[in-house]
């Protein structure tokens, strides 16, 4: 049996302090920190974030394991990013490494590292956002909080529910491929079944789609200029705490570079 889409992920602790906090402090949370690192792209500031987020890690909630299971895309999209900066970028300082037609200096490996670290730095707080917030109580949050259209709101948790029932599908569709002995074959039978599978998903997602507007349509979700909510989502003190929280990170990392003196402003 599939899980309900519209729960808080398996894997993370709700008791957790940073896990039981309000989704638009974690939200706001994200969008500080983040917003600060878009600002320069140096290994300091990046890497004074990223180790202050190591640092909180354990009240969020997120097990080393789940963490891994979860955040691996992180790394797996930095090293790439970082390989290019520092093979391809350009180079100053004295030559480090030289693969062929490609060569390392010391800028470009410190390039390098800055545009991993910013990757992970960026990145790691929308990983614990999403680990650990109940997308039900995101959407509360979000109406009640910062008053965004009830329409809005609703769209996007039924949207977010589809994606999770999507994946599922997914699965289910691929061993049924397999137990009736298709999309075996080297890799052009493979990408060919990725392509059957994908138009399959596209077909299941806009019938799903069309009977579930049709339903919350019934149900009264687009009627009236305003609702009301089952359950409240109030903003308290401590969720005003994890939201300076993240500012001083911010903060530390950004005053870490301009000490340092590799702190600059990147424009576009």
């Amino acid at each position: 049996m599939s899980a309900d889409p519209f729960t808080l992920p398996a894997g993370a602790d709700p008791a957790a302090p940073l896990a039981r906090a309000n989704p638009v402090a974690k939200l706001v949370a994200c969008l500080v920190v983040s917003a600060a690192l878009l600002l320069t792209v140096d290994v300091v500031t990046a890497g004074t974030a990223l180790a202050l987020e190591a640092a909180v890690l354990p009240w969020c909630g997120l097990g080393p394991r789940t963490l891994l299971r979860r955040a691996w895309v992180l790394p797996a999209g930095a090293a790439p990013a970082a390989w290019a900066a520092a093979f391809l970028g350009e180079g100053s300082g004295p030559t480090l490494l030289v693969l062929g037609p490609f060569t390392a200096t010391e800028g470009s490996v410190t390039a390098g590292a800055a545009v991993a670290a910013r990757i992970l730095a960026v990145g790691l707080p929308g990983i614990v956002l999403l680990s650990t917030t109940d997308p039900t109580d995101l959407a509360d949050s979000l109406a009640q909080n910062l008053r965004l259209p009830h329409r809005f709101v609703l769209a996007g948790l039924a949207a977010l529910g589809l994606f999770r029932i999507l994946a599922e599908e997914r699965r289910t569709l691929r061993l049924a491929r397999r137990a009736r002995g298709l999309g075996g074959g080297g890799p052009l039978a493979r990408v060919l079944s990725l392509f059957g599978q994908a138009f399959a998903l596209l077909v299941v997602g806009l019938r799903r789609a069309t009977v579930l507007a049709t339903a919350m349509e019934a149900r009264g979700f687009g009627a009236g200029p305003r609702r009301t909510w089952a359950r409240p989502s109030p903003f308290t003190r401590s969720d005003a705490a994890v939201c300076v929280g993240a500012l001083a990170i911010a903060v530390l990392a950004t005053a870490a570079g301009i000490v340092t003196g590799s702190w600059h402003v990147v424009l576009g």
